[in-house]
């Protein structure tokens, strides 16, 4: 049996052109190669037009793009799309596009599963199978469709990014570094509940927007819908966002946007006590909260709030300085909004 060929997608300029040179080419076909690979997404060695013919036949031979193309999607009656895209593992990850107007956004997943255990994620019911690599995780985007309307990128599909971060911030590069898609990272959120070993390099090694999983501004409450605050709490974690986000920060990045998610419960975290709390934890922070509706999972005591404590929970952070939206639910009838993400059925 021949050995399995080792996927390109993902790999730098450096690493590239050490692989052309051990194939006998020059060292600047390795540019040449990421030309083809993140600028022009080409799926296919053959396609490489300016490496030579014996290169391309070696290249065939020993490596693949890595480009699979999605096994499933689903379309919603908003638009949303749900796509289904196999892993270089052989597990399969979905990731979400949602459309709206001259925005195309795109939901990408980095874990098979998620080892948080959050309360009200369908992705945390399914358990931790494995981590992508930034091949598996690129190859949502450049494998999509619709890769030339997108406009943004938000790492809140499946899994945790801060316990896959090697190959998060390997993906990040790829999409910012002016040899691959060259976006702004301001095009890109990072979303997590925060782990306390990662938190300070995610902090400091990317420009991306940070969203932080908040759900609950007690610590006991939190623990009890999400294990994480256990091992790291929210209030130290606001204390690390201070030297960036802080009001009064020196060097404040201005374009670079901190956001706390904030799923709304019936009777859990939507009263007074929890929105006098919310501003007390955030108020020296240059943030926003992001509001979100409840949508149902099986086997849980958790329900959605309505409206009008949606509303009032909103308006009572804006007039007391905490910028406060009620985040558009998108594609909840193809399971493909916050926290519905699952592919076990796909990783038996």
């Amino acid at each position: 049996m021949s050995a399995q060929r080792s996927s390109l997608l993902g790999a730098t300029p450096e690493e590239l052109s050490a692989l052309c040179v051990s194939l006998g080419a020059k060292p600047f076909v390795g540019k040449q190669l990421a030309d083809w690979l993140y600028r022009h997404g080409v799926a296919d060695f053959s396609l490489m037009t300016n490496l030579s013919a014996k290169l391309r036949e070696a290249l065939s031979e020993q490596y693949i793009v890595g480009q699979m193309p999605h096994r499933l999607v689903q379309e919603s009656a908003d638009g949303t799309k749900k796509y289904l895209f196999p892993t270089s593992d052989g597990h399969a990850v979905e990731t979400v596009f949602i459309p709206d107007g001259e925005r195309a956004t795109l939901c990408v997943s980095c874990q098979v599963g998620c080892k948080m255990g959050c309360a009200f994620c369908m992705t945390g019911r399914q358990g931790f199978l494995s981590s992508l690599t930034a091949g598996d995780i690129l190859n949502q985007i450049y494998a999509l469709p619709e890769r030339e309307r997108l406009t943004n990128i938000v790492f809140m599909g499946q899994g945790e990014p801060l316990d896959n971060l090697d190959n998060v911030l390997r993906a990040v590069e790829v999409l910012t570094a002016s040899w691959g898609r060259a976006w702004s990272p301001r095009r890109i959120t990072i979303s997590t509940v925060g782990l306390a070993a990662g938190f300070p390099r995610l902090l400091a090694d990317t420009r991306c927007h940070i969203a932080v999983s908040l759900h609950h501004p007690f610590a006991a409450e939190r623990a009890a819908l999400m294990p994480a605050e256990r091992a790291f709490s929210i209030r130290e974690m606001v204390k690390q966002l201070l030297p960036v986000w802080g009001k009064t920060a020196d060097n404040r990045d201005m374009q670079r946007r901190l956001s706390f998610e904030y799923i709304v419960f019936n009777g859990v975290n939507d009263t007074l006590r929890h929105a006098e709390a919310l501003v007390s934890l955030l108020s020296e922070l240059d943030c926003r909260v992001n509001l979100i509706r409840f949508h149902a999972i099986p086997n849980t005591p958790l329900q959605e709030a309505d409206e009008s404590t949606m509303l009032r929970l909103r308006d009572f952070l804006t007039a007391h300085g905490l910028f406060a939206t009620i985040r558009a639910s998108r594609g909840e009838d193809i399971l493909a909004a916050c926290g519905l993400l699952n592919t076990a059925e796909h990783c038996s």
